[in-house]
């Protein structure tokens, strides 16, 4: 849920009703007129609010962490931007946060920065600030996330990443901002407006964070490009990184056959083949690219066709899964490399609008229900479900060790099953259902929070899906 605040802090827009009178014999084609253009007002917060504005706090943040100020402002202005952000466990909201957006488009286009200045009542950095919100489809959105504010009043820069295209925006001004070790602070932000500097340079631009990144994938999975960035040199010297959404980009690829990449950095595999996507924003390239090796038809695991009435699922599109903290749990001084199983919902490959996870690097990677969800209560299920197929050539020796966690960190237990070389199939998947009772030490099941793939490298590359635990 978003609370909107409206005309406590704006002027009412005049509106009028326009009627066209057409005579006889006067007709004029439509192809005369001219494009209707919208106002080309740059400013959010100069003395107050400028026309037409109205103000938003995000769900979850304190509704009143925003207020006006006349009392501390910049320069002696009449007025300024005061955000209150609130201590750790404030009933009120977790953080201040909100956007402020116009009622009506404006044409920002002849800008190519949008400016504040500000202060705070301590050092401290301001998690996010940027424009583009308009509580809508937010196309535009572009924002900064390491700028630090002091007691001192100083000028902040946000460049645009392609000016041309603000042609009806209206997400002027957003923020986000949390207590630091735990503590709430105040900001003040005052003359918030969009400029046309002489003095930003040497515009770069990035995809995958600029790096020439390869991946190996199957027709029909779908990816988005990412790292997107846009950098430019200031007045003082130092480099801006924005941070700016996929429209702002151009994308391409080297071979729509092999894979296509739409407006929103969608891409999407086609045949077997390699193909390269690249960006530019107006007439410049942007570094990084993505080189996309498909492999052809994926097959997909086995559906599951047990009733749900007997299956607790904590991986699967096949039933509803139960809440996860994490697919790859990462554990302090465990020596840990997995990656994987950190898309949405864990999936790592969408194929068909199904997810599978693809654990790579694999030494042992934990899947956990215990530290901001439910743990498990198994002890009514009868087995343990999984599907892997090994991305590589098994070799004798080769295993993957299953463990189950009960009473994570009070009196644990936990019990292990390993799936040894003779099992394993590359490029083919296997369907384990495990009796329970396999999992040797496992003395309870009535909280498992954690679910551990092991293989010490020896399997390094696998698919997994449909993790469950089920009842006979």
């Amino acid at each position: 849920m978003i609370t909107t605040y409206s005309n406590t802090m704006k002027q009412i827009l005049y509106s009028g009703l326009l009627f066209i009178l057409v005579l006889p014999g006067c007709e004029r084609s439509v192809n005369d007129l001219d494009e209707p253009t919208f106002p080309t007002n740059p400013n959010v917060f100069i003395d107050g609010f400028s026309g037409g504005l109205n103000y938003a706090a995000f769900a979850g943040s304190v509704p009143a962490a925003f207020q006006v100020d006349t009392e501390v402002t910049f320069d002696n202005t009449s007025s300024s931007m005061r955000f209150e952000i609130p201590e750790v466990n404030d009933p009120r909201g977790g953080y201040a946060g909100g956007t402020f957006f116009t009622s009506g488009p404006r044409d920002l286009s002849g800008y190519n920065a949008l400016t504040f200045y500000a202060k705070a009542s301590e050092s401290v950095p301001m998690d996010i600030v940027g424009f583009g919100n308009d509580l809508g489809a937010n196309t535009y959105v572009a924002s900064v996330t390491d700028f630090r504010v002091n007691s001192n009043w100083n000028k902040y820069i946000i460049p645009i990443p392609n000016p041309e295209v603000l042609t009806e925006e209206q997400g002027m001004f957003f923020y986000s901002f949390g207590p630091i070790d735990g503590k709430g602070f105040t900001i003040w932000i005052d003359e918030v407006k969009f400029e046309n500097l002489g003095t930003i340079a040497q515009p770069r631009f990035e995809i995958f964070n600029g790096e020439d990144a390869t991946t190996s994938t199957f027709t029909g999975v779908t990816t988005s490009v990412t790292g997107l960035n846009s950098i430019y040199n200031l007045p003082d010297g130092s480099d801006q990184l924005v941070n700016a959404s996929s429209a702002y980009f151009n994308f391409s690829t080297s071979d729509e056959t092999v894979a296509t990449v739409d407006e929103s950095g969608t891409i999407t595999t086609g045949v077997p083949g390699s193909a390269v996507i690249t960006a530019s924003v107006g007439d410049i390239d942007a570094d990084g690219s993505l080189t996309v090796e498909s492999r052809g038809q994926f097959n997909s695991a086995p559906t599951p066709t047990r009733d749900a009435e007997n299956v607790i699922s904590v991986f699967s599109d096949v039933y509803d899964n139960v809440d996860v903290d994490y697919y790859n749990g990462f554990f302090n001084g465990d020596g840990q490399t997995t990656q994987g199983g950190t898309g949405p919902g864990g999936a790592d490959l969408i194929v068909n609008e199904n997810g599978v996870i693809n654990y790579t690097q694999l030494n042992f990677v934990g899947i956990g229900m215990f530290d901001t969800v439910p743990s498990i209560d198994a002890s009514e299920m009868t087995h343990f479900h999984v599907d892997i197929n090994v991305n590589e050539a098994v070799q004798s020796g080769d295993f993957i060790r299953l463990q189950l966690i009960n009473s994570v960190g009070n009196s644990e237990t936990s019990g292990s099953f390993t799936i040894n070389s003779n099992i394993l199939l590359q490029n083919t998947w296997i369907s384990l259902d495990i009796p329970l009772s396999s999992f040797s030490g496992l003395s309870s099941r009535s909280e498992i929070g954690l679910i551990f793939f092991i293989s010490d490298n020896s399997v390094s590359n696998i698919f997994v899906d449909n993790i469950y635990f089920y009842k006979n």
